[in-house]
């Protein structure tokens, strides 16, 4: 194969790994946003810990039946990580999800829309943290400005919102929470050589099991809310989309095109709450809506313009390892193909 048959071929792989992981990217955050309407819905119908531990019990439930045989395969790889497992499980999935259901009962929603919106910078400042991965200039200016979009959802188009805000405990948790996810997001680099299933069975199970302790200490404290009907199908919704398809959706994503690039899109979250809100809850759709949309989709554009230069791209280290594996993996096959 000559070197240019070869040139294109690495980019038509390098450009199907880019798209496919911008579907699965898009698809979690939808899934994430209708979460947040999942939750609203909940009050009252199921408490927060509770919901926790059964949309965790459930994935597991669900995954067991397709997972139990590439499991038995990756046994030994699942056991020699087992500290890293528990620790992602919880952090992660568990402790995340708690942290952030409880923020909702002590804070506002402008605050929670605008906190949100620190988690990408969290994620990248993570990676150059731990790995000295850099930080292009356009995905600096990208984050800042799908910042700016989540915090035009959140202020309402109106700055006099600016003096109503105020940290109190809530506000912290949220953010607590969202150095827990962007912790998560980065740790996925480093998980075991399994497939994403039985990765996902794994960190599933361990998020169930440190639900737990949650759950009791909800029950000690006297705030457990058993589910009603309503609540019940409320779990199994949260079960199959944001916690069972967005999670390995995302997985994948970051497989494919590495931590940093992959947390540009949960600015959309909060994007993809307001339209739900609108269809399922009879919210009002406003100017400033679709105004925060625009600038989310332009800084995602800006910070991913480095892939669409070819070789002058600006991705980090660590991203460039994630795809450089894939494309390594797919000349392989193409060769044996001839």
């Amino acid at each position: 194969m000559g070197t240019e048959r070869k040139d294109a071929f690495v980019a038509k792989v390098v450009g199907r790994q880019t798209a496919g992981a911008y579907g699965l990217l898009l698809l979690t955050t939808f899934f994430w946003g209708a979460n947040t309407v999942f939750a609203k819905l909940a009050v009252g119908e199921i408490s927060p810990m509770a919901l926790v531990s059964l949309r965790w019990l459930g994935v597991v439930l669900v995954l067991a039946p397709f997972a139990y045989r590439s499991i038995a395969r990756d046994w030994a790889a699942l056991r020699a990580r087992w500290p890293y497992l528990m620790s992602m499980g919880a952090l992660g999935l568990a402790v995340f999800n708690g942290v952030f259901y409880w923020a909702a009962h002590h804070t506002s929603a402008i605050n929670i829309g605008i906190l949100q919106g620190v988690m990408p910078m969290f994620i990248l400042l993570g990676t150059f943290g731990l790995y000295r991965a850099r930080i292009s200039l356009y995905q600096t200016l990208g984050v800042g400005i799908t910042m700016l979009g989540v915090a035009v959802v959140g202020l309402e188009g109106d700055l006099d919102q600016l003096r109503k805000i105020s940290f109190n405990w809530g506000d912290l948790l949220v953010l607590f929470a969202c150095v827990l996810y962007a912790a998560y997001t980065i740790g996925l680099r480093r998980r075991p050589d399994t497939g994403a299933v039985t990765l996902f069975f794994a960190l599933a199970s361990a998020a169930f099991l440190m639900s737990l302790p949650m759950l009791l200490t909800e029950v000690n404290l006297g705030l457990t809310q058993p589910p009603t009907t309503v609540g019940w199908v409320i779990a199994a919704l949260v079960t199959v989309f944001p916690s069972l398809l967005a999670q390995i959706f995302f997985i994948h994503g970051v497989q494919l095109i590495g931590p940093a690039r992959a947390g540009i899109f949960l600015n959309l979250v909060p994007l993809f709450a307001v339209a739900l809100a609108f269809f399922v809850l009879d919210e009002r759709l406003q100017m400033h809506h679709l105004v925060a949309l625009i600038l989310v989709v332009a800084g995602i554009g800006l910070a991913e313009r480095s892939s669409m230069l070819g070789g002058s791209n600006d991705w980090s280290k660590a991203d460039n390892d994630d795809v450089d594996k894939g494309t390594r993996s797919a000349f392989r096959r193409r060769k044996k193909l001839g």
